[in-house]
């Protein structure tokens, strides 16, 4: 065999031994999943509203993520700031994402100590709905209406999660810039407020519409304001107040309802792998068997994805600092 011929089939040997090793770290997109298991981690407890749309996203993200497992991880702790802070000290490989509670805008805007992450910087992949806000009172309480709750003269107890969650903060909120007759009890994680309401524990709770709506249908509370939404069952809580500082918090709380139900994952997720996440949320999000399922337990689907997504949070985040000044007094006031 002449010197040629050897180089040749040399080089021929060289390249097909290194095919294997070129295929294996050129997978990309969907393909890198393959054989793999996704975390999602949802920073609650089972039970409640974050559970609910978390497995149902994890489900059927994974129907559109060929021969890829999706497993939930509940992390509560902290009002959300535990699980939220996992996922964003992930390793930006795309094998952990998850869920958490918007209320961690209000902790980024006023650098609450326990905030490990930068929620401009997280890569997002989706939000399943919009979500309204509403004061829910028991059935078996005497208010009926806003102006029954601030009349009250001695104060009503009240359910929120943890602190840093949305329900804490935005109750705390808008007791102390309403001079509302409300005592904030937490650690009410998952469904924990309902059942305390049942047992007449609590008298109310602020939070998700879509979280209260079934309980509400079911005849054991009512609702007797809201922020944010389409629905003209309730008076929208802005129409009732007149000062300029609480219409102010109320606006920023509004900018919370537009991007409920979040899914992201940490800074720097391949862009590849970031595109298969984003194309599997959204064929999710569209799939008829999920809609028929959410319909069913009465959640919204009102999805939106990526870049998108980002652009919402990047606008709730960019708050005046006499905004954020009054979120800063309420939150810290006695």
């Amino acid at each position: 065999m002449s010197r040629i011929s050897r180089l040749f089939t040399f080089a021929v040997a060289l390249v097909a031994s290194a095919m294997p090793a070129v295929q294996a770290s050129g997978q990309s997109g969907a393909d890198y999943f393959r054989g793999k298991t996704i975390t999602y981690i949802v920073a609650t407890s089972p039970g409640g509203g974050y559970d609910t749309y978390g497995r149902l996203v994890a489900e059927y993200m994974q129907r559109y993520l060929p021969g890829a497992t999706v497993l939930v991880r509940n992390m509560p702790g902290a009002g959300h700031l535990v699980g939220t802070n996992a996922i964003f000290a992930a390793k930006p490989d795309g094998l952990t994402i998850g869920t958490f509670n918007t209320g961690l805008i209000y902790s980024q805007l006023i650098r609450h100590s326990g905030v490990r992450f930068d929620l401009e910087r997280m890569s997002w992949i989706g939000k399943a709905a919009n979500d309204a806000r509403i004061i829910a009172i028991a059935q078996q309480s005497p208010i009926k209406t806003y102006r029954d709750l601030i009349e009250q003269k001695q104060p009503v107890a009240f359910a929120a999660a943890g602190i840093g969650s949305a329900a804490y903060v935005e109750t705390v909120m808008l007791t102390s810039a309403l001079k509302l007759p409300i005592k904030v009890l937490t650690g009410y994680n998952g469904s924990d407020d309902m059942m305390a309401m049942r047992r007449g524990e609590v008298v109310g709770s602020i939070s998700a519409r879509s979280t209260w709506d079934p309980f509400v249908r079911n005849g054991y509370a009512r609702y007797i304001a809201q922020i944010g939404g389409d629905q003209t069952d309730v008076p929208q809580l802005a129409d009732l107040v007149t000062d300029p500082a609480a219409k102010a918090l109320i606006a920023l709380i509004r900018t919370q309802c537009d991007v409920s139900r979040l899914t992201a994952g940490p800074p720097d997720i391949p862009p590849d792998r970031l595109a298969a996440l984003r194309n599997a949320f959204r064929l999710a999000m569209e799939d008829k068997e999920l809609l028929a399922k959410a319909e069913k337990i009465g959640i919204p689907i009102e999805p939106a994805y990526g870049d998108t997504v980002l652009r919402l949070v990047t606008e709730a985040l960019n708050q005046s600092p006499a905004t954020i000044e009054l979120l800063a007094e309420a939150l810290t006031r006695k």
